[in-house]
């Protein structure tokens, strides 16, 4: 059998996959686990992995581009709510969204899946005029980070690095920045400091409605195939859907199974409540792979993608993903 090359984080989903329980039909798989953070930037540049977990952003910036050596799969490997994803100064005068207009908000990339779902929901949901903020970049606790893809941005945005001496979170407690856009919490937050603080806090029942009106649950990483690699082996799409979708099948029966068990074998105490909210919001098969029923988060992205001036066009969604696996 042909030997594949695969590579993601050891998600719950994936983890049948990458541990060899479940097989790819018809191709040997060399599984490696490595976090996001390493795997982006090689996604993007050399390529090095047959297959591999892809920045849903990069992915569509560069397939927009004509420059991606991948093609994707609708194997949506992470995926998250977003209105969390806000933290300001305390003293800074922001109380709503629409206070961050002309604002200095950090955020770890311009073009990072996290920063172009909240733009588009600032300016869809709440009427943000999301190019009148005054963006630095770097990164989130630890300085040094940079885009991953060069930019081309009309003038009007005010787009900075902080240079790479300077963390995201330092510059907060300085007062250079009134506010950042993140996937995790700084640091600053995490230790309880008083001094930042959530915008949209409790975040969970805002979700909960962006859900119940729009059918979003935002994906943020996808599993993509080499182009070359899937033109010499056409059945390996398909297949790697497959199986992924049997082990996200199998991640998707274990939470129920802890939710609902008369012991908690999960270490967080609010597990089967977390289980039940989202199961009332969203229904009992709340984290699905495909095209079909994520019609309306696939479009949102690429209409975000282009608003945000990231690509000069909307992809559509069948140029998201391998024909075999539509």
């Amino acid at each position: 059998m042909p030997e594949i090359s695969l590579a993601c984080w050891d998600y719950d989903r994936a983890l049948p996959v990458l541990d060899g329980r479940l097989a790819v039909d018809g191709f040997d798989i060399r599984a490696e686990t490595e976090p996001p953070g390493t795997l982006f930037p090689l996604a993007v540049g050399d390529a090095p992995y047959d297959v591999t977990e892809f920045s849903f952003a990069s992915y569509v910036i560069q397939t927009a581009r004509g420059a991606c050596k991948y093609i994707g799969i609708p194997v949506y490997l992470s995926r998250a709510f977003r209105h969390g994803a806000i933290y300001v100064r305390a003293d800074s005068g922001i109380e709503t969204a629409k206070d961050l207009e002309g604002r200095v908000v950090g955020v770890p990339e311009y073009a990072m899946t996290l920063a172009v779902w909240v733009r588009g929901i600032l300016a869809e949901d709440f009427g943000v005029d999301v190019a009148k903020l005054r963006y630095r970049t770097g990164g989130l606790n630890e300085p040094g980070r940079v885009e991953r893809l060069k930019l081309d941005l009309p003038p009007e945005i005010d787009l900075q690095p902080l240079g790479p001496e300077t963390s995201l979170n330092a510059a907060m407690l300085a007062g250079d920045l009134e506010a950042i856009i993140a996937p995790a919490p700084p640091r600053a937050f995490a230790d309880g400091n008083p001094a930042v603080r959530r915008l949209i806090d409790p975040a969970g029942p805002a979700e909960r409605d962006y859900f119940k009106r729009t059918g979003i649950f935002p994906i943020m990483h996808i599993l993509a195939v080499r182009k070359d690699v899937a033109a010499t082996n056409p059945n390996l799409p398909k297949a790697l859907f497959d199986a992924f979708e049997a082990g996200r099948r199998q991640a998707m029966a274990r939470v129920k199974a802890v939710a609902e068990g008369s012991a908690n074998r999960d270490m967080s105490p609010w597990y089967a409540e977390a289980y039940e909210q989202a199961v009332a919001a969203m229904g009992p098969d709340f984290w699905t792979y495909g095209v079909q029923g994520n019609e309306a988060a696939l479009d949102a992205f690429c209409r975000y993608i282009h608003a945000q001036h990231l690509a000069d066009r909307q992809l559509t969604i069948e140029e998201l993903f391998h024909a075999n696996t539509l």
